[in-house]
């Protein structure tokens, strides 16, 4: 009896000397902040506690362009993540960057896993595939571009709180109501040209630029001083001379004046519901975005903002299985609602539209779906969607010339003007650059 209990405690004493099943680690790099960040480490931890072979490792690096560029430095070191978080405006240089990624498409099927890219919303799952069908990059955090106002404040200038206004000249006129009832911010916009040019275009089915505003050709030139860009960039400024409309800065900034009561009307990303459902204090309203009555196919689709995922190159056969793995989970119907349901973003799997929508999740909700009514419309060539080389620079060239306009130091047609030589000096060198490849 006494042998057989020594032989039992030194089978137990050699087995806490091995090592434990080590797991392989997987580096994903984000730009995602303040409640969207939480949703991020939380949708990490849920993957590691749901299996013991991987960890994820969720690492913020900054925003989106700041990500963008750290992973392209950690690449030429040999230091890149194995998951890296890019913009949609991002999507045409990955595309480029032959051999520094690897088809989402090419990770999941080598790893086993059934991957059907018809499973995806038509418009999120169409805009990171290459023309030979294989899908680039996994859709993560896909948005759109939508319209919040706050319910009170409309109730304080005597309109109507349950009626979002549907025209653009119903927003200037809630507007001059607004600043009349003393509202020192009666509108603001962030991420101005994704809204007011991206989305504008194709909201009014107009060019945003040729080829397909990119998609069928790198030799695509910018089309956004027509007439009907002109007058609308002309009625902001008018509006912003009559202080109806106060710019509050560039990209997301302005989202904060919305929250916290400063600012009536904003149109931004589907995506900031999360944080107005967290942090408003007051009781507001989504809706469509805004159209002018007298244009033609008006309003058509908007189109795809947020981010897609995309697979570094260079990395170990263990590791892209457990990349996979990590996709698959993503791509779970209860994860996908769940995530759609908390943050705004679009629910990326026809699927998890489908449970939210039995869940009553958008009669409890009114507005959340304006988002994928929005982008399940039928697209036109002019409305696909955008994909343009070096657009992040040229994003840059929209804040800064459209500042002088508001700043009444040009008039629209002077920006869009400049926009349009800028930006097409940017896509000249892209196409240049990349011919043949």
């Amino acid at each position: 009896m006494r042998f057989k209990t020594l032989t039992s405690a030194a089978a137990l004493a050699v087995a806490f000397a091995l090592p434990a099943h080590a797991q392989t680690e997987i580096q994903w790099w984000h730009a995602m902040t303040a409640v969207n960040n939480e949703w991020v480490n939380d949708l990490a931890k849920q993957f590691n506690e749901s299996q013991k072979d991987y960890k994820v490792v969720a690492t913020y690096k900054g925003t989106y362009d700041e990500a963008m560029t750290a992973a392209i430095a950690a690449f030429r070191s040999g230091n890149a993540p194995h998951i890296l978080q890019v913009f949609e405006v991002g999507t045409a240089t990955m595309m480029a960057s032959k051999g520094a990624t690897v088809p989402v498409g090419k990770v999941m099927s080598d790893a086993g896993f059934n991957f059907d890219p018809a499973a995806y919303i038509p418009a999120v799952a169409g805009y990171y595939t290459a023309p030979n069908g294989q899908m680039l990059s996994f859709p993560f955090n896909s948005s759109t571009t939508i319209f919040y106002y706050n319910k009170d404040a409309f109730q304080k200038a005597g309109l109507n709180p349950d009626k979002a206004p549907a025209t653009w000249p119903e927003v200037f006129e809630a507007a001059k109501k607004l600043k009349a009832s003393g509202h020192s911010c009666p509108m603001t916009l962030a991420w101005q040209g994704w809204t007011q040019l991206e989305s504008f275009s194709t909201w009014h089915n107009v060019e945003f630029a040729t080829k397909m505003n990119g998609l069928a050709g790198m030799d695509a030139r910018l089309k956004i001083n027509s007439p009907l860009h002109v007058k609308h960039i002309d009625n902001l400024a008018a509006a912003a001379k009559a202080g109806e409309f106060v710019y509050k800065g560039r990209g997301s900034t302005p989202q904060a004046a919305f929250t916290a009561g400063e600012c009536a009307m904003i149109q931004t990303s589907s995506g900031f519901y999360g944080d107005v459902a967290k942090n408003a204090k007051f009781k507001y309203g989504l809706a469509a975005l805004p159209y002018y009555p007298d244009v033609k196919g008006a309003p058509q689709n908007t189109v795809i903002g947020g981010a897609s995922l995309w697979v570094m190159s260079g990395k170990k056969a263990e590791e892209y299985k457990g990349v996979a793995k990590f996709f698959d989970f993503l791509s779970q119907t209860k994860v996908q609602a769940a995530s759609h349901q908390r943050t705004g973003y679009l629910p990326i799997t026809l699927a998890a539209y489908d449970l939210t929508d039995k869940s009553g999740f958008y009669q409890k909700n009114p507005g959340t779906d304006v988002a994928v009514t929005q982008m399940i419309r039928k697209t036109t060539d002019k409305s696909r969607g955008i994909r343009l080389g070096n657009y992040v620079q040229i994003r840059t060239i929209e804040d800064e010339e459209l500042e002088q306009v508001w700043a009444g130091k040009k008039t629209g047609k002077e920006a869009l003007d400049a926009i349009v030589k800028r930006g097409d000096e940017l896509l000249a060198r892209f196409e240049a650059a990349n011919k043949g490849k």
